[in-house]
């Protein structure tokens, strides 16, 4: 049996999961993929390897699966009844914060997750899945090593002005503070840079994660500067449902005259505004690109402008920009947005490249382009099992099993 890490990415109702293999000098090599999606509604196990073929899809009743200790046991137990199932010498976890201790992946023992629950209140929609799901593998392989890689790691060396907010210092220490997401997507797109577009690696890049959840983030010679998102995931960008940047005053306003309660505005912000809440359509880009309603039009609209709005910033930060680099879910296949918002930043030295661009080529900007435009693919799951490895296949032997 080979050796492999597991990776878990554990979401709300969700949990993604995919297995590398160790390699000799070169980059963890995926063996299989899936997600338990429905936690508690109508879970579903599906399973895939490499090459996406099916290795299983099976529908459960909702209390067969009806939390993240149940879905890492029928994990445990699909991976037992794998045939050649392999070894599982260690679990990295994709963890949203880290706080201000935590600037790099680290092996999780009793003391790192009373650390990461104190942070729960920072980021208490996503921060409890990845506890539960690190709590879940404790119970049923707990004598398997665990990670923690944090999405706000790879922006812990900001300037110290870029992390503050005009507050009292005494909110400062006490946490409040920017602290930047999407960081093991953007660590992914630095560490590719000299392969896949080298003329920038060394040079003033904004990154655009285009997703569901969407953020920029400004990198100079592979390091964060700066980012869209700050002190939690609602920051910047509009996204699917999350509004992106608000006046203060807004939220005031809903509390004192329409008297909504925490949750009340937590649900709001985070389930109903960014596209959804714009075009009363759709918050999936698809759905908008092939709707008729002006409404779905006025969210495309209004995604681009605030694109192009961050990316003005994030270029005033770098003093400059030499590359700009789409990736995610809607950077890596939209297309028309992708065309959109280059030709929205041409005063940026934008040049598009309209064939390139539809053919999904790497560069999708003209030869001649002052500044250049590039897709480059994410992967996340990646990125947590080199870390995985680095801290734990050296020590490996008697603990794996």
């Amino acid at each position: 049996m080979p050796d492999a890490i597991l990776v878990v990415n554990a979401g709300s109702s969700s949990l993604k999961f995919s297995a590398f293999a160790p390699a000799d000098n070169q980059d963890p090599v995926l063996l299989f993929k899936g997600q338990i999606e429905g936690i508690g509604t109508r879970p579903r196990f599906i399973a895939r390897d490499a090459r996406g073929a099916a290795l299983a899809e099976t529908r459960y009743e909702a209390k067969e699966v009806s939390g993240h200790d149940a879905a890492i046991g029928l994990l445990s137990g699909w991976l037992r009844a794998m045939a050649g199932r392999p070894r599982l010498i260690a679990v990295g976890h994709r963890v949203a914060h880290g706080g201000a201790d935590f600037e790099a992946p680290i092996v999780i023992d009793d003391g790192v997750l009373q650390s990461l629950q104190k942070i729960v209140p920072l980021v208490p929609l996503h921060q409890p899945a990845n506890l539960a799901a690190i709590r879940a593998v404790r119970t049923h392989q707990p004598h398997l090593p665990q990670v923690a890689c944090f999405d706000t790691a790879f922006h812990r060396g900001h300037p110290d002005l870029a992390d503050r907010y005009a507050l009292p210092e005494e909110l400062y220490r006490e946490g409040v503070r920017r602290y930047g997401f999407h960081g093991l997507s953007y660590e992914y797109i630095a560490r590719a840079l000299p392969t896949a577009a080298p003329e920038i690696a060394a040079g003033r890049v904004v990154v655009a994660h285009l997703g569901s959840g969407a953020s920029m983030c400004a990198m100079k010679a592979g390091r964060s500067l700066d980012s869209t998102m700050g002190f939690s995931a609602l920051d910047g960008l509009p996204m699917g449902t999350r509004c992106g940047n608000i006046d203060p005053g807004v939220l005031l306003y809903l509390m004192r005259e329409k008297q909504m309660s925490t949750e009340e505005i937590e649900q709001l912000l985070y389930k109903e505004c960014g596209l959804r809440g714009l075009s009363g359509v759709s918050n999936d880009v698809r759905d908008l690109l092939a709707s008729s309603d002006p409404s779905a039009k006025r969210a495309l609209d209004y995604f681009v402008y605030h694109a192009c709005r961050q990316l003005g910033s994030l270029a005033a930060v770098l003093g400059g920009l030499d590359g700009f680099v789409f990736t995610a879910g809607i950077g890596e296949h939209s297309p028309e947005l992708r065309a959109r918002i280059c030709k929205a930043a041409a005063w940026l030295g934008i040049s598009l490249d309209e064939e390139a661009n539809r053919s999904r080529r790497p560069r999708i900007t003209k030869l001649e382009s002052r500044v250049s435009a590039w897709v480059i693919p994410t992967d996340e799951e990646m990125t947590i099992a080199r870390h995985t490895l680095e801290l734990i296949y050296p020590r490996q032997g008697a603990k794996a099993h």
